[in-house]
């Protein structure tokens, strides 16, 4: 039998890694981000998917919380219509009209 080699988490379609997640909601801030372990590059159509029970966090606090985390790979179809979706997202950010005088 052949030498099997040992498939990178990079490699695989759907994999598991641990995450931190780092949530606050305050009157400066309100915001829930998501860090991956181990340097995972997340690509256009790329899913992440956190496991465990829903996070709170009263107004006025911050916290921090480890979890485990389910990536999924886009196939090359899927990273081609998320690009093209994202390109047309993209353009209605740019659309702009201009009323012609002043406003009273």
């Amino acid at each position: 039998m052949g030498s099997s080699a040992a498939i990178s988490p990079m490699d695989a379609r759907r994999f598991s890694t641990p995450c931190t997640i780092s949530v606050e909601q305050s009157s400066e801030h309100f915001h829930a981000h998501v860090e991956l372990e181990g340097n995972v590059q997340l690509h256009p159509g790329d899913k992440v998917r956190v496991h465990g029970d829903p996070i709170t966090v009263p107004f006025g606090h911050s916290a921090v919380f480890e979890r485990a985390a389910t990536v999924t790979r886009a196939g090359p179809l899927g990273r081609a219509i998320t690009r093209l979706a994202a390109y047309f997202d993209l353009k209605e950010l740019y659309e702009v009209s201009f009323n012609p005088g002043r406003i009273k």
